[in-house]
């Protein structure tokens, strides 16, 4: 199974580069994270002969988190033109852009998208029936837990940005008070969450690196750092609010 998704994932990032292409907008790949997710377990129920109650879990968990973001990063990007990460990428290659974001950001993301993905698929590679456990419920809570601030998150800054009294001002309110990032956070505990969902497949705590993986580009990597160097770039109050906001699990502010 895992090689027909592996498959899939280079089937996916190769049509979302070549639209790209058409679409002069690299940044078409971040409309489509979370969607590849869903695609991989659709693949995963298709490919069991007869989906049990822990892959249809597995499954509408994903689904749930996939379209919303991807419906709100296609909603909140919508008209704005390439992202700026993308343009300086496409700035700096020139004319082998094309071909290099290829490599560094179809590819790639397709890759880590598998690799992510790995705990959910060997639910569905599982040869006999797992009973939800109470494990599993463990896990579920702790999905709420990241849905909620991801979702509530996101919906906070898309009305303080609807605001024009707020153009130039920076966010800290709501979860916002207590987190400079709460939809990172809340993407990387509800990605713990479905981690423990699929604890009671077989062979699925070998794959604990795949939720830290993403915990790891959210806080160090593709998460965090850009976005708080392009923050201290554009919002001159940042700095204040980073001396007294925990950057990325929730607490009282300092001072």
């Amino acid at each position: 199974m895992l090689s027909s998704t592996a498959l899939l994932m280079v089937i996916y990032a190769l049509l979302l580069w070549k639209a790209s292409i058409a679409l002069g907008d690299a940044s078409i790949i971040d409309r489509f994270w979370g969607l590849g997710f869903v695609l991989l377990c659709g693949a995963g129920l298709s490919l069991s002969a007869s989906p049990t109650p822990h892959q249809w879990l597995v499954s509408g968990l994903v689904a749930l988190w996939g379209l919303r973001l991807s419906t709100h990063i296609t909603w909140r990007n919508w008209g704005t033109g390439e992202d700026y990460r993308y343009r300086a990428m496409r700035e700096k290659h020139g004319a082998s852009f094309p071909w290099k974001s290829l490599f560094t950001v179809f590819l790639l993301q397709g890759f880590l998208t598998w690799f992510i993905a790995l705990p959910l698929q060997l639910v569905f590679a599982a040869k006999d029936e797992v009973p939800i456990s109470g494990l599993s419920f463990l896990g579920l809570a702790l999905f709420a837990v990241g849905f909620l601030f991801e979702g509530v998150g996101d919906w906070q800054l898309a009305r303080f940005k609807a605001n024009p009294a707020n153009k130039g001002k920076v966010m800290d309110r709501g979860l916002w008070h207590y987190t400079r990032h709460p939809n990172y956070f809340g993407d990387a505990v509800l990605w713990w969450g479905l981690f423990i969902v699929a604890l009671p497949a077989p062979n699925v705590l070998f794959t604990v690196l795949s939720p830290a993986v993403m915990t790891l580009f959210l806080m160090k990597v593709s998460g965090v750092p850009l976005l708080e160097k392009r923050m201290a770039e554009t919002r001159p109050d940042y700095a204040e609010y980073v001396a007294k906001t925990p950057a990325f699990i929730p607490w009282w502010p300092r001072g």
